[in-house]
């Protein structure tokens, strides 16, 4: 049996005796992964309830020059967070944080265990929150977080046995912010669980996530 091969314009000829067959290369074409439409989106209202550590408002505990504190009491920060979620991509809204931090001070010629006095700060924080997200899964959405906003601070200054101190204020920052990248873990269509990593008013964070 005799076989002829020729190839002319990407094209293969197999001649068979009485019987020629063509065939063509096969083009794959380039998977494109499936991508959300416009029209399949709809706006929605977020809520995100977590719990924030360490408390870096700790930064903000006052020095002195005779007195000086080894140890800090640290509550929260405390976060919740109201977003609408305008397209696929992007959310706007507000991030409002709460946390205390407290200290023992000791005076810097004494030996004695009791402190000289106590400071507590106790702060809120009111933020504009603008969340974008970045590609992900049904499962997993990871996004970035930038928040801007003001301080509201308390001070309390008491001694060892808890009665109120009149002293000075400390000058304490009015700016508050928060820098982070997180991720969003689907439990169902409308409830997630997020962890996010960052900084400003807490480097690590945790909790829940609702579509409303």
């Amino acid at each position: 049996m005799a076989i002829l091969f020729s190839t002319a314009a990407q094209s293969q000829v197999y001649i068979y005796p009485n019987q020629p067959r063509y065939y063509r290369p096969h083009q794959q074409r380039a998977y494109r992964q499936p991508q959300q439409q416009a029209a399949d989106f709809k706006p929605s209202v977020e809520l995100s309830l977590g719990y924030g550590f360490p408390n870096l408002d700790k930064s903000s505990l006052p020095e002195y020059n005779a007195a000086y504190h080894t140890n800090f009491v640290q509550q929260g920060p405390f976060a919740g967070s109201l977003n609408y979620k305008f397209s696929p991509k992007t959310s706007i809204g507000i991030l409002v944080t709460h946390g205390t931090v407290n200290a023992p001070y000791y005076a810097n010629n004494s030996t004695s265990a009791i402190p000289a006095f106590n400071a507590k700060l106790n702060n809120w924080a009111y933020m504009l929150n603008l969340v974008n997200y970045l590609p992900g899964s049904k499962a997993v959405s990871p996004y970035t977080r930038v928040a801007i906003g003001v301080n509201s601070w308390q001070q309390n200054y008491t001694d060892a046995s808890g009665n109120k101190l009149a002293m000075q204020p400390a000058n304490l920052p009015g700016l508050a912010y928060q820098l982070s990248l997180g991720a969003k873990f689907h439990l169902s269509k409308n409830t997630a669980f997020f962890v996010e990593a960052g900084y400003g008013k807490y480097i690590v964070e945790g909790g829940l996530a609702f579509k409303l």
